[in-house]
């Protein structure tokens, strides 16, 4: 309090940021409002700050990342969505420091204070806090006082009684799923916050315990920052901590320090507002107004200041993962527009295996009182039972000999065997040749092929090293089927076959290729199967003149989802040989399941010593873990054809093949060899997050091609991450979504008409955009007209030229190569200097630069300032540049500008240049070669014009002999002040 009343007296304060203590913030936030001082806080956390807000600290906002009111709604939204109405909260002062005590005292305080007044506006709600002293008895608080009234319980209090705290429930079974703690934690490390039920110096079989007990334990702690700049600005903290004696290490800059950097980008907003508005800087209260109630950008990301001053607070949910025992964010809850929102892919582990959150009080209550003693059955019930149960044995027994009776007659029937004889190849009612039409089987893009879609038909014409497979058709029963040949030369219908081709043609989905028949018959034993016109998705895919949307794409997915939830959930189980050849596509846009189960008719495995490059490339779906196996299963496992289905997706994001490796160039063996490699990190094909519209696809597909099968995601879960994804693909009937792909293809159609128009007015453009570089845009626009470019004199333009001291020795000394990527990064860095200004960059040769500023466009006398400043910009950018091969070696850059009246037009027809005549241009280039390195050389004309601005520093150089000058006089550019572009200094402090 002195120290405030110190500055206020001996220096103009116009604001104060902080203190953060709850018992400094209150004395001076009373003196500075009567002074009419704004304060920027990032504490003031005691309730008295937000109920007295507007009474006694109207000019109090608050920064800091903790928000009361955030946080209660961060819980109140917990119960709404657990349908919670009771809630216990403890907190406990042993082990902290000052700063969390208070925390955790006024947290819990307006925790409980909030959702009083939340229960008040809408329904009741139970709630009750204890402190915990130091030498409370753990047990018989928890027998007590929670286990009678509480299954909800949140915690505030150092690691190490929170740790304690777990335990005792452990030992007194409070991680039997009944009960769910939460445990407020704003101020640990990440790498603490991680593994918090693990402690070194502790024994095994505590350590044990308590990760037990954290299965029952939830974290609420800030949300991390994860913006770029933010990264930035802590590794400058931390450097600059460095230089303080103060070492971060590797743990997190915490996040009170952005909130100061923000607290003054805030005060800056509000100030100059403030004056904009012709308001004093002296007037708190309105630069107070203008604090709240605002949302802006910091350091931190989007930073929301509350209609009270407060800022809107965002939290993180985190959850521990049994199997590793690690917590992870499942949850965020973002207080700017009061959403809480689950992270995609992640889900909570509740204790004791629950599939949902406990009730806030059991069924029958703590002590079972709602559930009445249920009295003993009379003997007629008895007998009725029995008797019921003996009736309901005997019809089950009746009904499973019937049915075994009944599918013994199907399988006898073998209603699915079809004659070769009733196929007929061409048109219906033509026995002609076999019609060869349909899909590409399995082929990469790493081919070379030209393809064409024409009708139903998808042919493609491939290079003399590829052969084209086809799927064979044909009509039965005036239907076109597709018919795919059976390799095996004796087929014995034995009872496992025939119940696995009934439970084959059993199958009935819109995701799954319909099984027709087969045909048994030597020489020509085949499958029959409903025939997808449009081809395999790898066909679609790999046709770029089919355009897909992230609708269309989700929407395929969504239909390979939805099949393959279907075979699992089947007597087939799984399919085994999951790929984009297998998934066909229907006239419809209705992406099919197909080539699964039938082991016992098919072909058997390859054989393993064939090591083509057909046959590893089909094993690039295949699963890392059956990649290993000797023999693997015919039928494959529902983890691998998971795993499968990520690396379907992956092809869907880039549409560049089969496991496609973005700047790698592996053959499938190699890729094959990697796969099956279990050193870390896995190997798997490109998945950037920037590739796909949202991370959670991301983070999906990673999942669904996890290392561990454990650790992927079944159909089942996967059609809700999809169908969350496809938002908006997934509204309407079935009809809607069918006609919404087949505007689509047209669409697509439609725009390859346009795409052809584009070609010419973007090579048109490419054309203009090169006349634009090479020419002053006025003139090349009276170029493109056709109109003649007239020579033009301009009688004030100033000229600048420089070059590079020492450059011949230094070429001589490097190699052409070094010498090109010199100019290119020399030159580049210029370029970009100079588009900041008013001039035009007349030409490059070697290391000399021509600008002018005046010219084609007249800018009265500012045409010496735009120079001069140009200059200074350059001659600064000159000493960052660094030269590749000699980093030690600095670029002298040698100046000179001069201001005149020049001639200037267009040279030339095929290669037309904008140059400029005249004495002026002479002069220029007298005043760079008689300049001295890293100065700028100024001519008295050039000085005369400067003059008159007032701002800029020249020192005089004196009288120099200049060829076919004589003596002139010249003086030395210095610099401007105030330098361009910087902030105005006022005399105002700020505290």
């Amino acid at each position: 309090m002195n120290a405030a009343i110190n500055y206020y007296i001996q220096k103009k304060v116009d604001i104060f940021l902080g203190p953060v203590c709850d018992y400094s913030v209150a004395p001076i936030i009373r003196q500075t409002t009567f002074w009419n001082i704004p304060m920027i806080s990032i504490g003031a956390n005691a309730r008295d700050f937000i109920t007295k807000r507007k009474s006694m600290y109207p000019l109090l906002t608050r920064v800091g990342p903790i928000h009361h009111s955030s946080m209660v709604d961060f819980f109140v939204k917990q119960m709404e969505l657990r349908d919670w109405t009771k809630i216990k909260l403890f907190y406990s002062r042993s082990g902290q420091d000052d700063l969390v005590i208070d925390f955790c005292h006024f947290t819990t305080e307006s925790i409980v204070y909030g959702l009083k007044q939340t229960a008040g506006s809408k329904k009741t709600l139970d709630v009750s806090f204890t402190k915990l002293e130091p030498n409370s008895d753990l047990s018989k608080i928890l027998l007590n006082d929670v286990s009678r009234d509480w299954a909800v319980i949140v915690l505030c209090a150092s690691p190490y009684s929170v740790r304690e705290i777990m335990i005792k429930a452990h030992e007194l079974n409070f991680d039997n799923g009944e009960y769910v703690f939460f445990n407020i934690d704003l101020f640990t490390s990440k790498n603490s916050s991680e593994r918090p039920w693990y402690n070194e110096s502790d024994t095994a079989e505590r350590n044990d315990m308590a990760k037990k007990a954290y299965e029952a334990l939830m974290t609420v702690t800030l949300r991390k920052p994860t913006n770029e700049k933010y990264r930035e600005f802590s590794q400058d903290v931390k450097r600059r901590a460095e230089q303080r004696n103060f070492t971060y290490g590797e743990d997190e800059v915490n996040s009170f320090v952005g909130a100061f950097h923000d607290a003054v980008i805030l005060y800056a907003i509000a100030l100059n507002e403030s004056l904009a508005d012709n308001i004093s800087i002296s007037n708190g209260s309105e630069i107070t107004k203008r604090m709240w109630n605002r949302t802006f950008t910091g350091i931190t990301g989007n930073v929301s200041i509350d209609e009270n001053g407060d800022r809107n607070a965002d939290y993180s949910l985190l959850d521990m993962d049994p199997n590793t025992g690690k917590f992870r964010v499942v949850a965020n809850y973002f207080g700017n527009y009061k959403q809480y929102e689950q992270v995609a892919g992640e889900e909570i582990f509740w204790a004791g295996g629950r599939k949902e959150p406990p009730p806030d009080t059991p069924q029958c209550g703590f002590d079972g009182s709602k559930c009445p003693p249920e009295e003993p059955f009379p003997l007629y019930v008895i007998v009725i039972i029995v008797l019921g149960s003996i009736i309901i044995l005997v019809l089950i027994i009746s009904f499973l000999v019937y049915r075994h009776i009944k599918l013994e007659a199907e399988l006898a029937e073998m209603n699915w065997r079809v004659k070769w004889e009733d196929i007929l190849f061409g048109s219906p009612g033509k026995n002609k040749k076999l019609e060869r039409q349909g899909s590409r089987m399995s082929l990469n893009r790493r081919n070379s092929y030209h393809s064409s879609c024409s009708g139903d038909t998808i042919a493609a014409h491939l290079n003399n090293e590829n052969r084209q497979l086809f799927t064979k058709t044909g009509y039965y029963k005036g239907a076109i089927v597709a018919i795919k040949t059976i390799v095996r030369t004796n087929i014995t219908l034995h009872k496992p076959l025939l119940l696995e081709i009934k439970g084959i043609k059993d199958l009935q989905n819109d995701h799954i290729v319909r099984f027709v028949g087969a045909c048994i018959d030597p020489p020509n034993q085949c499958i029959i199967t409903e025939y997808c016109p449009k081809g395999s998705l790898q066909d679609v895919l790999e046709n770029d003149e089919i355009k897909l949307d992230w609708m269309f794409r989700y929407s395929i997915m969504q239909d390979i989802v939805r099949g393959m939830a279907y075979l699992h959930s089947s007597e087939i189980k799984s399919h085994g040989k999951l790929k984009s050849t297998n998934c066909v596509v229907d006239s419809r846009f209705v992406v099919k399941i197909t080539d699964f189960g039938l082991h016992h008719l098919r072909k058997t495995d390859e054989d393993p010593d064939d090591e083509t490059f057909a046959t590893y490339q089909k094993m690039l779906w295949t699963a890392p873990e059956l990649l290993r196996m000797a023999q693997r299963p015919h039928e494959g496992t529902q983890k691998g054809d998971v795993y499968s289905f990520g690396i379907i997706c992956q092809e869907i994001v880039y549409r560049n093949g089969v496991f496609y490796l973005q700047n790698l160039d592996f053959t499938p063996k190699e890729i094959i060899e990697k796969v099956k490699n279990a050193i870390k990190p896995h190997f798997r094909p490109t998945m950037e997050t920037f590739d796909c519209p949202t991370d959670e696809l991301a983070g999906v597909i990673k999942k669904c091609w996890a290392e561990d099968p454990a650790d992927r995601p079944d159909f089942q879960m996967l059609k809700g991450q999809i169908r969350k994804l496809n938002r908006d693909g997934d509204k309407g009937n079935i009809l809607d979504n069918l006609l919404s792909r087949m505007e689509q293809y047209a669409n697509n159609l439609e725009a390859l008409v346009a795409e052809r128009t584009a070609d010419y007015l973007e090579e048109k453009r490419k054309a203009e955009d090169l006349l634009y570089s090479m020419l002053p845009r006025s003139v090349a626009v009276q170029l493109i007209k056709g109109e003649s470019v007239m020579a033009e004199t301009y009688e004030h333009v100033t000229i600048y030229f420089s070059d590079i001291c020492g450059f011949t020795a230094l070429s001589a000394e490097s190699t052409a190569m070094q010498v090109v990527d010199l100019l290119n990064d020399l030159y580049t860095a210029f370029d970009t200097v100079v588009s900041r200004f008013d001039v035009y960059k007349v030409e490059t040769i070697g290391d000399a630069y021509m600008v002018v500023s005046g010219l084609p466009v007249r800018n009265g006398n500012l045409h010496a300032r735009e120079i001069a400043r140009m200059s200074l910009a350059l001659l600064k950018e000159t000493y960052g540049i660094k030269v590749r091969h000699k980093p030690d070696y600095q670029l002298k850059l040698r100046i000179g500008i001069h201001s005149g009246s020049v001639c200037a037009g267009v040279v030339g027809l095929k290669m037309p240049r904008y140059c400029l005549f005249g004495d002026t241009v002479n002069t220029a280039s007298r005043m760079e070669s008689n300049g001295e390195a890293l100065k700028i050389h100024v001519s008295p004309q050039t000085k005369d014009i400067l003059d008159t601005f007032g701002t800029f520093n020249l020192v005089l150089r004196g009288e120099v002999e200049m060829k076919g000058k004589g003596v002139q006089t010249t003086y030395w550019l210095l610099g401007e002040t105030p330098p361009y572009n910087a902030t105005p200094v006022t005399s105002h402090g700020i505290l």
